[in-house]
């Protein structure tokens, strides 16, 4: 067994972004064995799948996996209808592109693999400072999702605490450009985009695109990726 498979385990869910790249950086750091989650949830943007396993390999995690969970059986999201446009601009309240009570099912489904592994710690990229204002995405959901883990699992009620990380939710965009530029996250690898085109070209419309323009420029750094 490699001295990382015998560090303290965490299940880190890596979508292929920026933001998850950098928070499986921040996780390995930290010296955690690392076991990156990607879900395949019916997005239409799947080629952040191929992202993420590239970056998971970059980073040598101990093991990724890709898991199956198709949400456009019930749509409801730009992200997950062909149906409904990925909008070009910045819209009012919580956007089209938000995908129904995406961050809890991530997340039960982190804390089901965890349990499995033995692993008491989950990470996750939430951002509630240069984010789209997604409900999942702020400190009292990452709260109040740690406190069920500790009610809902066998591990939690027997006093395994579970700890719930999101060490980018007070951050701004450039501020998580610098911080995975300087722990060696090669952005490259990443796709933000929601609505890539041939070739999975970013849109560079999208609030996935301008939010991770508008890190890297924050940050006087150019952006290496595909968007």
């Amino acid at each position: 067994m490699n001295a990382a498979a015998e560090s303290a385990r965490a299940v880190v869910l890596v979508s292929g972004g920026l933001d998850s790249a950098t928070v499986l950086a921040i996780a390995r750091e930290q010296g955690f064995a690392c076991y990156a989650l990607s879900i395949d949830y019916g997005q239409r943007h799947r080629a952040e799948l191929a992202s993420a396993r590239r970056v998971a390999a970059s980073q040598e995690v101990v093991r990724h996996e890709v898991f199956r969970l198709d949400l456009s059986q019930f749509g409801g999201s730009a992200l997950t209808d062909g149906s409904l446009a990925v909008p070009d601009g910045p819209q009012e309240g919580i956007p089209i592109t938000y995908v129904p009570a995406r961050n809890t099912i991530f997340l039960a489904v982190a804390l089901g693999w965890a349990e499995v592994l033995g692993a008491r710690d989950l990470f996750i990229g939430a951002n509630a400072v240069d984010y789209s204002g997604y409900p999942d995405c702020r400190p009292a959901f990452i709260q109040a999702f740690t406190e069920l883990a500790n009610l809902a699992t066998k591990a939690g009620v027997e006093g395994e605490q579970f700890s719930v990380h999101a060490p980018l939710i007070d951050l701004s965009k450039s501020d998580i450009v610098q911080r995975g530029m300087k722990l060696g996250v090669d952005f490259g690898l990443t796709l933000s985009c929601y609505d890539p085109g041939p070739g999975d070209r970013p849109c560079g419309v999208c609030d996935a695109c301008r939010l991770r323009a508008r890190g890297f420029a924050g940050a006087g750094i150019q952006d290496p990726g595909l968007c």
